[in-house]
């Protein structure tokens, strides 16, 4: 039987993937400093760990796996990344963390490796412009990412690269563009757009508002989570080192993807712009190199699968409210998927958005 590691188990995408991979017949062992918050975990074997510790590092990674992924880092939405607040706490932890898993995986012979690197690497001036951001992998130098969780992800791309020359390690990096559905964060202030945005729309009433920081004219482009794995494990078992984007290239407004969210609840809702953290201007993924390397790329509509993770977030908000109110529980067509209501609305609302 083939064995996976996945580093990360705990998180939004790792539970995820150790979903996929047990469905694909692996054995999987994970390891987090949590278990999955929604769900019980798929794993075989899940070790509550410190990927920090070498020590800990190393009772993980005590066998050789057939694949290991590494998604493991500090991170979270705008309201977590660009305060600078946590800058330090997101260096050293992440760079700690990747520095562990690769000697980890050296002294047992561990060679695929998989590493969750981030849009977030892209140079701030060359996403400026929100209506044609740049993002071809070619254009990572020279280097200026937009924050100090860029900067991390860059340094720890080029440390596996490094131990690709110098250990043989066979990594594969993806740049991961905002990876959202059911079973990611939503609350508490590490959680991305969408689920922000769902959180705040279900929260509200009627003719309420919602905040969206900033003039809502920012773009980005959201991977549902389904996608993002069939990347990943694509990328994984191809020849094809990378680093390449893994993300959607539909670009949108936040003030569009409010909008969007809006509509699918069935509600009336204004939108109220406020100051805030933003990010970069524009971001988007550009596809043609996983196109070419790859034969394949994201191609799930945005809409799909706001509806999906929509259904999920407003469902959470009623059990933690005790209350259940218009559009928290969507119409199911004959197919068994989310009815969408084709309603039009002017709002403005609330995001976060770091990758």
């Amino acid at each position: 039987m083939k064995s996976a590691l996945v580093c990360g188990g705990g998180g939004f995408i790792g539970s995820h993937l150790v979903k996929r991979l047990k469905s694909e017949g692996f054995w999987v062992r994970a390891a987090d400093l949590k278990y999955p918050e929604f769900s019980p975990t798929a794993a075989d074997d899940f070790v509550i760990a410190d990927l920090r510790d070498p020590g800990e590092c190393r009772s993980i990674v005590d066998r050789r796996f057939n694949e290991v992924y590494q998604l493991a880092a500090d991170m979270g939405g705008a309201g977590y990344i660009f305060t600078g607040e946590h800058d330090a706490d997101v260096m050293h932890n992440s760079a700690s963390i990747n520095l562990n898993i690769l000697s980890a995986c050296v002294r047992r012979n561990n060679k695929r490796i998989f590493y969750s690197s981030s849009a977030c690497i892209y140079p701030a001036h060359n996403q400026l412009d929100p209506d044609s951001p740049v993002t071809a992998e070619s254009s990572a130098y020279p280097a200026n990412p937009d924050s100090e969780y860029g900067w991390e992800k860059l340094f720890s791309e080029r440390l596996y690269l490094s131990y690709q020359r110098n250990y043989g390690i066979e990594p594969r990096i993806a740049r991961y563009h905002n990876i959202f559905g059911p079973e990611g964060t939503w609350t508490g202030g590490r959680e991305k757009a969408p689920a922000a945005l769902c959180r705040k729309v279900a929260e509200a009433r009627d003719d309420e508002a919602i905040e969206i920081w900033g003039d809502g004219k920012q773009t980005r482009s959201f991977l549902y989570i389904d996608e993002c794995l069939e990347g990943t494990l694509r990328l994984m078992r191809s020849d094809f080192t990378g680093p390449v984007n893994i993300g959607s290239d539909e670009m949108v407004t936040l003030n569009d993807l409010a909008l969007t969210i809006i509509g699918i609840a069935g509600k009336t809702l204004s939108l109220r712009h406020v100051p805030g953290p933003l990010g970069v201007r524009g971001r988007n993924s550009d596809n043609r190199l996983i196109k070419e390397s790859l034969g394949w790329a994201p191609s799930r509509p945005l809409r799909e699968g706001l509806a999906a993770n929509y259904e999920w977030i407003a469902g959470q908000v009623g059990k933690r409210s005790g209350t259940t109110r218009i559009g928290d529980k969507l119409p199911v067509r004959n197919d068994g998927h989310a009815a969408i209501p084709d309603i039009v609305v002017a709002a403005h609302a609330r995001a976060h958005a770091a990758d």
